[in-house]
């Protein structure tokens, strides 16, 4: 079973993926932890924070910890990260949880890694409109509601109702949960969601959609990796004198074999969005 946990900056996801290992071996399960931190765009360094926040995990034997660095991989992981899951995975390891980045709106590409996608957010961080913004929000198969000692952590929960009825939903109805990981309160309320979604996933057989979106985003990531090495050599090259971007867009397709004015298309997504929003086609 892999977990991915997301959400925002400071939200407090190392704090819960602490509170869900301890829960895991708690219930005599091995853990993986893929932990990713975000590159500096000028020293391409990075903190790799969750070392610090993951050493009370750091002797036990059930739990293997592997710390990446984005490198400016967008979508919220590293380039690495499905291969190391699948590692993991191969390696027999019960639960792998992957936490990324502190992500925005549009970075949603641990849906197609994770079984269980779980969103966190934080009160007080924003606005309605902040919460009611598609993207980030529509990949959750459970909602965390963090810090729940916040004056205005209720006022939260009422908003992510508010927004989930706006939505409709086939199959599994994301769940909200609220904790508050540092002192513990929540986390089996929350480990008890995981487990409901997990069933959700066996009997709906929707466990089998989500390992081929998974193969098929990792075959994605690697010809997508070399595609771009090839480009960037194409980009670096001469130009004819006077090619507007357009043009210049024409020659380096035409090394790809593409034809002029041909449109291309997108990979798309590995699977349906999990929501609409009601009213719109």
């Amino acid at each position: 079973m892999s977990i991915g946990l997301t959400g925002p900056p400071g939200v407090g996801k190392s704090t819960l993926s602490a509170a869900l290992v301890r829960k895991a071996r708690a219930l005599g399960k091995s853990v993986g932890v893929v932990s990713v931190d975000p590159s500096s765009p000028f020293s391409h360094g990075a903190l790799l924070g969750d070392r610090i926040r993951l050493a009370e995990h750091f002797t036990d034997e059930g739990v293997f910890i592997r710390s990446m660095a984005s490198r400016g991989h967008l979508g919220g992981v590293a380039g690495a990260t499905a291969d190391a899951v699948l590692l993991m995975d191969a390696f027999g390891l019960d639960v792998v949880l992957v936490e990324t980045v502190g992500v925005g709106q549009s970075e949603i590409e641990i849906a197609e890694l994770a079984h269980t996608t779980l969103v966190a957010l934080q009160p007080g961080s924003g606005d309605s409109i902040q919460v009611l913004k598609a993207g980030i929000m529509e990949i959750a198969d459970i909602f965390v509601v963090n810090k729940a000692d916040h004056p205005m952590a209720n006022q939260m929960r009422r908003e992510i109702r508010a927004m989930m009825e706006m939505l409709s939903f086939t199959g599994w109805v994301p769940e909200l949960v609220m904790t508050q990981a540092l002192a513990g309160d929540g986390i089996d309320a929350l480990w008890a969601a995981i487990d409901r979604h997990a069933i959700y996933l066996n009997a709906s057989g929707e466990m089998a959609v989500r390992r081929r979106a998974a193969f098929a985003h990792q075959v994605r990531q690697l010809a997508l990796g070399r595609l771009e090495r090839r480009l960037d050599r194409a980009v670096c090259g001469d130009f004819a004198a006077g090619l507007d971007p357009y043009a210049a867009a024409e020659v380096v397709l035409a090394q790809f074999g593409e034809e002029r004015g041909e449109d291309a298309v997108g990979p798309g997504p590995a699977r349906p969005p999990r929501a609409i929003v009601k009213g719109l086609t």
